[in-house]
């Protein structure tokens, strides 16, 4: 009889094991239909006005503002950067959307610093946790103070992302070619709704096209989270556990392989958060696996590149490639220039003296860079 109970447990245990795999690949293939679905409202409820609208964000600080607070709303630049391949899968320039992925970086950070509040409790509990919440921070912001000027004075990133994509381009044709195996799949769904909405007529057919993509983006990923941490939450955790501290190059492996995993550098960076701050590991032995988590982020948009076809594919693809070259190499340049290391680490150290010095020194340092700042930058610029 035990024996019997045991298989059935296990059969049981698999079959659960099963669905959600199953689960997770449909909520895939909706995060790629739904991708495909923004790129085509954008290009239906657009159409000659893109000049018009693109000029709202072609200023680069405004663009990174965007991004910024885009994600530090919904706080998954997972989503933030896929929605922005669907954009330029509609027509969206590649080099306004650039900045946008930018500060799709920094916004991904606000989750860290509300589970930090949580050891508020004990003064040094908090300042370490503090430090490792906002490390990521600080180190994302250095990222863009020298990648963004560099972007803007010589387009590094969009020429180095144009070279990866060059193979696939073809003289007058911008299509991904054999490439394509995503879109026979999307199209007649997409089709069906675009004959739905089109009594709205173009603009608001369009619209409403786009909110929807959105909308099933946001339940995609979350849900596709979700299962990943039921899925994998046992690897990642040794993974979590065997990185830290066995060097910088392992960490930053580490990391990129656990957000791979669960599909969130917000929760990959958000789980050290209470080791650091119960002095399980340190701040510095946690830096490099918080830079891992920035490039396996870059995951998501990559796939959602996919999901896009007709003439600006190729250009899908290169701004999800623009988000890994940049991580890439900001990690390479800040991590491998001692003195740019040591900058996050020194930054995160000063903000948690002052945050347990005084508690509204958290509220004000979330206030200036998540709302002040990108505020004002884009009252000023716009």
């Amino acid at each position: 009889m035990i024996n019997q109970a045991t298989s059935t447990t296990y059969s049981s245990v698999a079959t659960t094991r099963w669905l959600r795999w199953i689960n997770l690949a449909f909520m895939l293939y909706l995060l790629l239909l739904a991708v495909a679905m923004v790129g085509s409202g954008f290009k239906w409820s657009v159409g000659e006005q893109a000049k018009a609208l693109f000029a709202f964000a072609s200023h680069p600080v405004a663009g990174l503002m965007i991004g910024l607070v885009a994600t530090a709303l919904i706080q998954s630049s997972s989503t933030v950067t896929s929605i922005i391949v669907g954009l330029v899968a509609g027509g969206l320039p590649v080099e306004i959307a650039i900045p946008m992925v930018m500060g799709a970086n920094i916004g991904t950070t606000v989750t860290n610093t509300l589970v930090s509040l949580g050891h508020a409790h004990c003064k040094d509990e908090f300042k370490r946790a503090f430090a490792s919440a906002t490390i990521h921070d600080f180190f994302n912001l250095l990222a863009v103070l020298i990648f963004l000027p560099l972007e803007m004075m010589f387009g590094i990133l969009e020429k180095i992302s144009y070279w990866l994509v060059s193979p696939l381009m073809s003289t007058g044709n911008m299509s991904m070619k054999g490439l394509d195996f995503i879109g026979p799949v999307t199209k007649p769904i997409i089709s069906t709704l675009q004959s739905q909405l089109f009594s709205l007529g173009n603009i608001w057919g369009g619209v409403a096209m786009i909110v929807i993509g959105i909308l099933i983006i946001f339940f995609a990923i979350l849900a596709m989270g979700k299962l990943m941490k039921k899925l994998m939450v046992g690897p990642a955790k040794e993974i979590l556990q065997k990185a830290i501290g066995r060097g910088p190059l392992h960490g930053i492996a580490s990391g990129s392989i656990v957000t791979v995993l669960v599909q969130s550098s917000t929760t990959t960076t958000t789980l050290i958060v209470p080791l650091v701050g119960s002095g399980v590991l340190k701040v510095r032995d946690v830096y490099p696996f918080t830079l891992g988590a920035n490039i396996g982020t870059c995951i998501t948009a990559l796939l959602a590149a996919t999901a896009v076809s007709g003439e600006f594919a190729v250009f899908a693809l290169q701004i999800a490639l623009v988000h890994l070259v940049f991580n890439l190499m900001a990690t390479l340049l800040i991590f491998g220039v001692p003195f740019l290391r040591e900058l996050p680490l020194k930054g995160a150290d000063w903000i948690s003296d002052c945050a347990i010095k005084n508690k509204a020194a958290v509220a004000a340092y979330l206030l200036a860079v998540f709302v002040v700042l990108p505020g004002s930058i884009l009252t000023l610029t716009t």
